[in-house]
Parts: structure tokens; sequence; C-alpha cells
């Protein structure tokens, strides 16, 4: 499975033998969990357990609730108010499906930036990188479908919202708006096509996640030092790694205990504050709501699909030279889709010969800068569309296509790396002491 030389399975009783030649599946196990793994991993390598967790949540609890679901408009608000009240434990599911996405997505943009600070996405990567932000874009789908289900307010009024930016689109929007609609309008097809939707993607994720899992181990992690494991001998190999079997397992499963332990207060004692209060309230079409917002995950990119306006003179001069066709609303469309197409980008982007963050110091300050500017965004996508939040959002949008399109192309020409390790095996014993002076001790 992996260009790191190492220990494969072989099997050793009768058994065992028949098994391996015609279904290695125990081999495939082994090979995955005894993978070699660098040893100088830190805590921020903690994001994949926790988002295999979620997924395996998400879908596990999404059966149960659609068990209880009726995807109709008339029956969908009240269904979800009979899992609440009447289905035995439907009010703990569903605030764990509610909040499990939340999760879901704090631990992806965990998981994305610490890709982006350590240099994940360089050569050999790119395909990992490439299927990890497919996930992502899968997530978003996902989420946003699962939103409307509930048939409230807010559901009603966001599904209107983003189905109308496809409308945008030049020559070909409307047909695609009126097919995702399933008609004119929001309606009971439209949430039947969401519902469906809704309940596929996970298991096209799944299937994703899989190939992102196969696509790592072939080619090996990455590491905070970014230099590679050496592959010219075994004995080297293992030098600078340890089994994925126990260490990181146990390393893995106490991350994940602590964050479960956050997460299982948060959904005893407050379930329902990273909800809309409007979304309690069922659909109606003929009111609408004060100020419509999405869920908080999609927040930064709302606010730069609503940072170009007319006025803005980028707006303006795409508009002048393509004859009218990029119009305010198309050229916000394309913004929030090209905010996350520069993230995918990123690993031919980035011009440095160096891999890791940490031995760029330049590059730490416009990355945390990056950091903040999401957080930023994060906030500005809650804000109204008034000043002085239009023009704040115009500032954090520019600063995040400024960042991987001028930036890192630049940054890789004129800043001068520190010094790296020669090897894993190196950094490690600089920072823990070398093994053998520890055994020397006892």
């Amino acid at each position: 499975m992996s260009g790191i030389p190492h220990d494969h399975y072989e099997p050793k009783t009768g058994i065992e033998q028949w098994l391996h030649k015609r279904l290695p599946i125990v081999g495939l196990a082994y090979d995955t969990l005894m993978i070699p793994t660098p040893k100088n991993l830190n805590w921020m390598w903690i994001w994949g357990i926790i988002l295999t967790f979620c997924l395996a949540l998400q879908i596990v609890t999404g059966i149960v609730l659609v068990m209880h679901y009726t995807p109709h408009v008339d029956y969908a608000f009240a269904s979800v108010e009979h899992i609440m009240r009447d289905v035995n434990g439907g009010h703990m599911i569903r605030y764990f499906h509610m909040n499990g996405a939340s999760l879901f997505f704090v631990a992806v943009y965990a998981h994305i930036f610490r890709g982006l600070y350590y240099g994940s996405y360089k050569a050999p990567r790119e395909i990992t990188w490439i299927i990890g932000m497919l996930i992502y874009l899968m997530m978003m789908g996902t989420a946003f479908m699962g939103y409307v289900l509930p048939w409230g307010q807010m559901s009603f009024w966001g599904a209107t919202v983003i189905t109308g930016l496809f409308g945008a689109i030049p020559f070909i929007g409307e047909p695609i708006q009126t097919w995702l609609l399933g008609g004119p309008a929001v309606d009971n097809a439209t949430l039947n096509r969401f519902f469906s939707l809704h309940y596929l993607l996970p298991f096209v994720i799944a299937g994703l996640v899989a190939v992102h899992i196969w696509a790592f181990h072939t080619t090996g992690n990455n590491n905070p030092t970014g230099v590679e494991v050496r592959r010219d001998s075994k004995e080297n190999a293992k030098k600078d790694t340890v089994p994925f079997w126990p260490y990181y397992v146990i390393k893995d499963v106490f991350a994940l205990a602590i964050i479960l332990a956050v997460f299982m207060a948060i959904v005893g004692f407050m379930p329902n504050y990273l909800g809309h209060p409007d979304n309690y309230i069922e659909a109606n079409p003929l009111a609408t709501p004060a100020h419509i917002v999405p869920e908080w995950y999609f927040l930064p990119f709302y606010a730069i699909l609503r940072a170009f306006t007319a006025d803005v003179w980028v707006v303006q001069l795409a508009s002048i030279v393509t004859g009218g066709i990029i119009d305010a609303k198309f050229f916000g469309v394309l913004a929030m889709f090209g905010a996350i197409a520069v993230m995918a980008l990123a690993p031919w982007l980035d011009t440095s010969s160096v891999r890791s963050g940490k031995y760029r110091p330049q590059f730490k300050w416009w990355f945390w800068l990056l950091v903040i500017d999401f957080f930023a965004l994060m906030w500005l996508g809650a804000m109204p569309a008034e000043e002085p939040y239009a023009s704040f959002s115009l500032i954090a949008s520019a600063y995040w296509f400024g960042y991987f399109l001028v930036l890192l192309p630049l940054l890789g020409v004129i800043e001068k790396p520190l010094p790296l390790p020669a090897t894993i095996e190196e950094d490690f014993d600089a920072h823990y002491g070398k093994s053998d002076k520890a055994g020397s001790a006892e």
C-alpha cells in the first residue's frame, strides 16, 4: 500500500493462507493499521479520526431520522416535531445529527488549515488534496440540503436564496435552477429532491474518503517538518517512523474522547446554540424573515458572495469586458466558488521549495492573517448587508484571493526559509532526545 519500506502481512495458519489467496482483506487491514507513520506528528494530526467519527455519526443518526421523517411540505415540519416529542430518544438523535454537522465542519476546517500551513498539498500529495476539496464540496452540498429538510422559515428562504444563485449563471442558469427546484419555485418537488440527495451524498462522501485514505497511504503522511520519510532502506524508514498501531491509534482515540466530552456537553446543555430561532417557525412563503443567514459554516463564503456589489470597480470592469454577461450577482457566485477553487489550486500556486510553514518566517505571518481573515469573513457573513460591513467584507474577500493568487506565488521567490532538518529522525531527536540515550539512562 505505502511506498515506504515496511513489513507486510504474512498469513501463518492454513485458514489465513486460504483466505488471503481469495480475498486479502486481513492483509489490507494489517497494512492499514501497521502503516509506517512519521514519528514526529503533532496534535494537529488528530482531525482525521474526528472526521471519520463524524461521517459515521451522521450516516447512522441520519438513517434513524429518515425512518420517522416525511418529505412533504405539508408534513415535514410536523414530522420533525414528532421526532422531537414522540420518538423514543428522538430529540437526542436529532441533536446528535444537528450538532454533528457542526463538529464535522470544525474538524474539516482545522484539517484544511493544517494542510495549508504544513504544505500537505505539495507534491506528491496533489491528488490527495484535490480529493479532500471534493469531499469538502460534497459536505457543503449535503449540509445545505439537510438544512432545508426541517422546513422552517430559514430552511425555506435559505433554499430560495441559494437556488436563486444558479439562476444568475448566463444562458444555462434558469434550466439548472428549474431542475434543482423541480418547478418555478421552492415547493414540494424541491423538498423531495433535496431529501433524496441529502440521503445519497454521505455515501458518495464515504467512497471519496476511502479514496482519500488510499491516496495518502500510497504517498505516505506529511509531517510538521515537511521532510519525507527515507525510503532507501527498511532500517532508515524505521528510524523515521512508528507503526500507526498502537502509537497513533491510542493518541487519536484519546483526542477523540476529549472532543466527544465537549461535544456531549453541547448536545446535552446547549443543543440549539448554533441554530437559528426562525427555523423553529414553520415555512411560510408569504413572510420573509428580516435577516436571512445560512449556517455558521457557510458564513465566510456567504460574505464573499455578498461583498461584490454593482458599485465595486472589479465587478464593473468585468461587466464592461463581457458586454454585461457578468453582472454583480453572477460575479458574486463566481467569487464564492472561486474562493474554494483557489484553495484547491494551492499545490500549483505555492512556488516555495520548502513544504512546511514551520520553516518559512514570512509565510507564517501571512498565513495567520489568513486564519484571522477567515474568522472575520465568518462574522461578516452573519452581519446585515450594509455599511460598514459591506466594505469590511470586500477587504476581507480581497485578502483571501490575494493570499492564494499573489502572496503564495510571490513568497516562494522572495522568502528565505530556515534550515530544515536532514531527516525526521533528526527532528524527533531534537525535540524528545534519542531513544538510545533514554535506554542507557535507565
